[in-house]
């Protein structure tokens, strides 16, 4: 425990989330069934002189109703594994679960926003979000999508085409159109990567927002630590390429966290604590790295 008492981050194992009760997240009162499982993950691409072990034997698990977020340094394959979580990209071996089914391909219970909002420019935002249930061939839940727009600020912006929009408002339309199909998982990939720090924050405080009213089970990619502690109830750290589980931090802050809890001594240690975990991992493979090279070499 450190000085500032509960929140000392503590490394947990790869795959089992065991103590995250009472922190007002998904594990309150009973904890919640596992939902996700990530065992053994690892994934190659390319062959010969051009291989690259992106993943190995990664796992973890996340339970519903829990914020998980994924951090690491650059080209450590967060994205390649959350791609891996939606079907989205086949794993060399290992396998993920979502409740208890192998995910081999696009799944109708999870959802995903991307790093770019991804909207059709010639379509108006009414008819963007409501473009997956038109592939599905079934009725939009009307109710649903007016109750999620008026959530995000953009109740009566439905006839208005992208255009029209700032890149914080087309992403804000891309959670829209990830929530109206009821997701069981959300998966994030660096969604607000290219917003500026106000708006960033802003959308940061809609999500968590969003998630206190209907408890989605969200995994999120992100660069940022600040953003992880904020919207998470735990932070996984992945080692530099391969990508592996270095550690889990637990985020034992109440919800919603203010700027007043995010100001304060625990977030800044924890959020000491996981960078320092990164750059650790990062500078010792550079170590490693300079050790093996020939006299003279990077």
């Amino acid at each position: 425990m450190n000085a500032a008492g509960d929140v000392a981050p503590r490394s947990c194992r790869p795959t089992s989330i065991g103590e995250a009760a009472g922190r007002g997240g998904a594990a309150s009162g009973a904890a919640a069934p596992v939902a996700l499982v990530v065992d053994a993950a690892t994934k190659v691409y390319g062959a010969g002189a051009d291989r690259v072990l992106a993943l190995e034997g990664c796992g973890f698990e996340v339970r519903a109703r829990e914020i998980v977020s994924i951090v690491g340094p650059s080209g450590c394959g967060k994205t390649t594994l959350l791609w891996s979580m939606a079907g989205l990209h086949h794993l060399t071996s290992g396998a993920i679960r979502l409740d208890g089914a192998v995910i081999d391909g696009p799944h109708p219970a999870i959802g995903i926003v991307f790093q770019e909002a991804n909207l059709l420019p010639w379509r108006t935002l009414d008819a963007n979000i409501r473009f997956p249930d038109e592939i599905k061939r079934r009725r939009s839940d009307e109710g649903l999508i007016e109750n999620l727009l008026r959530q995000v600020g953009l109740a009566g912006y439905g006839p208005r085409f992208p255009r029209e929009l700032s890149g914080g408002m087309q992403q804000r339309v891309a959670i829209v159109r990830a929530l109206a199909q009821r997701p069981s998982l959300l998966l994030m990939d660096e969604p607000f990567g290219a917003l500026d720090a106000f708006t960033r924050e802003e959308m940061n405080r809609l999500v968590e927002r969003i998630w206190l009213d209907t408890h989605t089970t969200i995994v999120l990619v992100t660069h940022s630590i600040d953003e992880a502690i904020l919207l998470s109830d735990r932070v996984i750290v992945l080692s530099p390429r391969p990508g592996r589980v270095a550690r889990i931090f637990d985020v034992p802050l109440p919800r919603p966290r203010t700027p007043e809890i995010m100001a304060g001594r625990a977030v800044f240690e924890l959020a000491s604590a996981i960078r320092s975990e990164i750059v650790g991992a990062r500078t010792s493979l550079a170590a490693e790295g300079a050790v093996g090279s020939p006299k003279g070499e990077g």
